[in-house]
């Protein structure tokens, strides 16, 4: 899909925001460029093909302006009560980034936009409050991400069991995967980004894929790849990915944060991850195995869809190379 001029222009300006709010060496700086990231993605948002995007714009734009509002009261209590700055501060950031426990907004956002979006706001949109998170817990830690860390590995496991939406699906596999990104700042600022990037490789990749099926259900799955043993393949192998499963890309960041989880003496928050991991690969699961098994029978969209001349193999072919790649990388190394 070709992007228009005022689209590429607000995407500029989005990703402008992100850096600003990165690299600025104060946090009136980061502020703004919290406030230009969001009056760029709205605009992003709006489709006149979607009729449930001015409602997901409207939702973002309501919750992220209360996050910025909470963010200027922060910084009111700077000078006098600096412990309460800093967790009004916290908790804008997790309710800017979609962590649980305010974590409501986001399933709903993501279930209006289309796939491109979508990729927008499970990626691009997370780096600004990840990033000034990790600023700001460089010095201190607070008591509330322990607790935002468990509750996101709780809510994203379990929300998602219940959901044949694949947008929802993805909304609550956020969810969980915040609980690991937080879990790495914790750590190190070198964790987290690794696993990060990782993260931004495998939910692209399954969007992308997703996009091309023009699937927004678990029933168009099911639908498209029966009639396509490469399409089943990939979306097996991308779901697989997704959940951590070895040996696909998933599993090389969560092996590093168990590993230096265990280093870290932090026993109780593994055990919480690792038991949400285990729920998400059955989600994953039971979409990846039906999808393998079960045929439909063939419907005109279907048939349209399998003969599209997008569907490429080459595009096939990259999409499994950044998934299963890294792993074949590390083994050798």
């Amino acid at each position: 899909m070709l992007l228009s001029t005022s689209q590429m222009l607000f995407f500029s300006t989005l990703s402008l925001g992100t850096l600003l709010s990165v690299s600025s060496s104060s946090w009136f700086g980061a502020w703004i460029g919290l406030e230009l990231n969001l009056l760029s993605f709205i605009p992003l948002i709006s489709s006149k093909n979607n009729q449930y995007s001015s409602e997901a714009a409207l939702k973002y734009f309501l919750i992220q302006a209360l996050g910025s509002s909470i963010i200027i009261m922060s910084a009111s209590f700077m000078m006098s009560f600096n412990e309460l700055s800093t967790l009004l501060f916290t908790v804008a950031l997790l309710l800017k980034s979609g962590a649980a426990p305010f974590h409501f907004w986001f399933p709903s956002v993501m279930e209006g936009l289309q796939w491109p979006q979508v990729i927008i706001l499970m990626t691009i949109q997370k780096i600004a409050p990840l990033s000034l998170l990790s600023y700001l817990l460089y010095s201190s830690t607070l008591p509330i991400i322990p607790a935002a860390i468990i509750t996101s590995a709780v809510v994203g496991a379990i929300g998602g069991v219940n959901q044949t939406l694949l947008r929802k699906i993805l909304a609550y596999s956020s969810i969980n995967h915040m609980a690991w990104m937080m879990s790495a700042i914790l750590i190190s600022e070198t964790n987290w980004l690794i696993y990060f990037s990782f993260y931004c490789l495998i939910s692209t990749s399954v969007a992308i894929l997703f996009n091309y099926q023009e699937a927004f259900h678990i029933s168009h799955i099911l639908n498209h790849s029966s009639h396509s043993s490469q399409m089943k393949m990939l979306t097996f192998s991308s779901l697989l990915s997704l959940g951590g499963l070895p040996p696909f890309t998933g599993f090389i960041p969560k092996w590093l944060i168990i590993q230096e989880m265990i280093s870290s003496n932090m026993f109780i928050i593994l055990a919480v991850l690792l038991a949400s991991a285990l729920l998400t690969l059955f989600y994953y699961l039971r979409i990846a195995m039906t999808a393998l098994t079960i045929s439909s029978p063939k419907t005109k969209w279907s048939m349209k869809l399998a003969n599209s001349s997008y569907l490429t193999p080459s595009m096939l072919y990259f999409n499994m190379f950044g998934l299963l790649a890294p792993s074949l990388f590390m083994v050798i190394l």
